[in-house]
């Protein structure tokens, strides 16, 4: 085989994304708040970018006919491309008068600061309840050390984690001196902290009453999952008792804990939910604005605008100043251009589920992502990234943007159930069932094509499970 050199022409078809189109994906798929720290980080990188100080005074109200023609015009203007905005004006004039860059809410509004009533208090850790409680018992050095270290392997649920053998190896230390603190621990409140598994967990608190009944702890003992199935009779023959016995039995089991570790909640790991759409009913029609008086208003420094103009001679200075102004001239337009894309999404969203706004998640219609990036113009994956870990307001509550997008099946007359809809009426049908002869996933079916969705018994049992609901001879309490 010769090998040599040449040279010839091909013509190729490449998708290049550029460092500005990489931004503007990159901003769209961001919430509210992880915005604003990209915000907060880009103006400690780049000198020539400064928030607006001085947004436009709020006017005076007018009449209703002249609100109303308000409103409409800014719909308009709203749901416009970004590349219709007269950005060279805009960058020569630093003048925010669009319409655009109105915020939501007044920025005194904005900067109220809430009282302190209504912040949340800081709670501990679990971990740091435990230990403070080891502190108060008569232990040694060592002792401590190991129950605290078993303290800081329990999960959440106040579950120790790992085998105790494998602790006791990795702290160093005995497995006598493991198991004692093990039993140090689950003496400590919440009663049943420290347990292995559900029937250690069980076993514990049931050992803290004065007089447990003795039924409920063989059954824990002996027969749990059997109880969790609702299989009384077979309870009834193995304990010789009354089945009236062992249903109070497994009654006074349901009352215990089975998580003791949940009532410390995450500590510190408070998390604060802010929608990104506010949706509102305002004289019979519903109202989609942006929730972003929270963003910072952004603008280009006119010292540094100055001093391009001025000494223009200094080509290193003017390189910079230049690139720093178009990285900031970028970031603007691509907040912007997430503001148009994010508000014509919920408005679609919102016109495509006005009957759930109304009636509830009964009326939720079946929805993908492809429908909406149709009827607004743009691709699938650019309505995936500007509802991914967003939320909207309404007045059926706080919801995801994507809680709104889900499969479903076609019904009589033409009227498709969406997932979330068919899940509702399968959990109004089993809550009202009699639980000694709950209904089959084939008579779910039939149930709910009565009432008009063509459902299968697979579809039905796959819904059920993805609400957490038992079989029916696990739903069986007799």
């Amino acid at each position: 085989m010769k090998i040599d050199y040449n040279l010839k022409l091909e013509q190729n078809q490449k998708l290049i994304i550029t460092p500005e189109l990489k931004l503007a994906i990159t901003l769209l798929q961001y919430s509210s708040l992880e915005l604003i720290e990209h915000i907060e980080q880009e103006l400690l990188e780049n000198p020539v970018l400064e928030i607006q100080d001085n947004p436009e005074p709020e006017k005076e109200p007018e009449k209703e006919s002249e609100n109303v023609e308000a409103v409409e015009s800014d719909e308009a203007t709203t749901v416009g491309s970004a590349d219709d905005l007269p950005w060279d004006e805009y960058f020569r004039d630093m003048d925010l008068d669009s319409s655009y860059y109105t915020p939501v809410r007044s920025r005194e509004a904005a900067e109220l600061q809430p009282t302190v009533e209504n912040c949340a208090g800081l709670s501990g850790s679990m971990q740091e309840d435990l230990c403070a409680q080891l502190r108060m018992l008569n232990l040694s050095p060592q002792q401590f050390t190991v129950a605290a270290y078993l303290a800081g392997n329990l999960d959440h649920n106040g579950y120790l984690q790992g085998e105790l053998e494998d602790l006791t190896e990795v702290i160093g230390a005995e497995l006598d001196e493991t198991e004692e603190a093990l039993k140090v621990i689950q003496k400590l409140e919440p009663a049943g902290i420290g347990c292995r598994n559900l029937q250690e967990c069980l076993l514990l608190q049931l050992q803290r009453l004065d007089n447990p009944p003795h039924l409920a702890i063989e059954i824990v003992n002996n027969y749990l999952p059997a109880a969790a199935d609702g299989r009384y009779r077979f309870l009834t023959s193995r304990l010789g008792c009354t089945e009236e016995a062992i249903k109070e039995a497994v009654e006074f089991i349901r009352t215990l804990n089975p998580k003791p570790g949940s009532i410390f909640g995450e500590g510190e790991e408070t998390r604060y939910i802010v929608p990104d759409i506010t949706v509102e009913k305002i004289d019979g029609q519903y109202l989609v604005t942006a929730n972003d008086g929270r963003i910072p208003q952004l603008t280009i420094s006119p010292f540094y605008q100055k001093i391009l103009r001025d000494d223009a001679s200094d080509e290193q200075l003017s390189s910079f100043i230049k690139t720093k102004i178009e990285k900031a001239c970028w970031l603007i337009r691509s907040i912007e251009q997430r503001r148009i894309t994010l508000f014509k999404v919920a408005q679609e969203i919102v016109q495509i589920q006005e009957a759930f706004l109304e009636q509830g998640i009964k009326n939720l219609k079946p929805l993908t992502l492809k429908e909406v990036a149709t009827n607004i113009g743009v691709h699938e994956s650019t309505v995936s990234r500007a509802t991914a870990g967003k939320y909207i307001q309404t007045p059926r509550g706080l919801f995801p943007l994507k809680f709104f997008f889900s499969s479903g099946l076609a019904g009589a007359g033409g009227v498709d159930y969406s997932s979330h809809s068919i899940k509702t009426y399968l959990r109004e049908l089993i809550d009202a069932e009699n639980p000694e002869k709950p209904f089959s996933d084939q008579h779910l079916a039939e149930l709910l094509q009565v009432k008009g969705i063509n459902i299968s018994r697979r579809t039905v049992a796959k819904y059920r499970e993805e609400i957490a609901l038992p079989a029916s001879y696990k739903r069986r309490r007799s």
